[in-house]
């Protein structure tokens, strides 16, 4: 059986102020999860949790992937965008240009993040968050669509987008061109695999759609590590 998205992890160099700031500004919960560290739990139709990892390393490189924050009004972007500040976001530069309609912020921890303006229609059926927004090839979208199992609702120009079919926010890929990859992203997928399922069988078809199996070190027991054709780490989890 198809893996399942069950988290996004950030590492973080204090993931209790990260995991605030972020239960703060999507009001998912906050818990301690004694087999998954610090953890929130969406309070909409996200359809996946968000884990806060401790990591030493330093933020030295934009994201491979970012959230963009939909807006239902220009007032309601103002007032995400003035929450994100309170809770210690702050305004950064891109290279966005004066006429474009979101607001680029970073978090605590310079994770970058945007509130996109109400006029988005790529974005119009989506929820709060309404879209992981991804560097990556085209490829790599056609293979994430196979290894979750969901349909492409994007594919144009080299750039590629998926989407749960129960819905929460689409995974998108800019296409070309694609940045070199230096490093551990700082966020990652963790796919698990559902009750009674196989794992060493799903990672086996993971790695026929063209992921390959990395080595970074000590792991969580029931995890394997893995990497998807651009390279981008993810994990896969045995089914608990």
């Amino acid at each position: 059986m198809t893996a399942q998205l069950v988290a996004l992890c950030f590492d973080a160099n204090d993931p209790l102020r990260l995991a605030r700031f972020w239960a703060g500004v999507l009001g998912w919960e906050l818990v301690d999860d004694p087999r998954d560290g610090i953890t929130l739990l969406p309070g909409d139709d996200t359809g996946f949790r968000i884990r806060c990892l401790p990591t030493q390393e330093k933020k030295t490189r934009p994201n491979q992937m970012h959230f963009d924050l939909t807006s239902t009004s220009l007032e309601d972007q103002r007032r995400t965008v003035a929450k994100a500040l309170e809770l210690g976001a702050r305004h950064i530069d891109v290279g966005q240009r004066p006429e474009e309609d979101h607001v680029v912020l970073a978090d605590p921890e310079g994770n970058e993040f945007c509130v996109i303006g109400p006029d988005n229609k790529f974005l119009a059926d989506c929820g709060f968050v309404g879209a992981l927004a991804s560097d990556g090839s085209q490829e790599v979208g056609y293979f994430w669509g196979e290894a979750l199992g969901w349909p492409l609702v994007w594919d144009q120009d080299e750039e590629t987008a998926i989407r749960s079919p129960h819905g929460g926010p689409k995974i998108t890929w800019g296409g070309p061109p694609v940045a070199p990859k230096t490093g551990k992203n700082r966020l990652r997928f963790d796919l698990a695999v559902p009750p009674h399922g196989d794992q060493r069988a799903e990672i086996d078809r993971l790695v026929s759609l063209g992921a390959t199996r990395i080595d970074v070190g000590p792991q969580e027991a029931g995890q394997v590590m893995m990497a998807d054709p651009d390279g981008n780490e993810f994990c896969v989890r045995a089914s608990r």
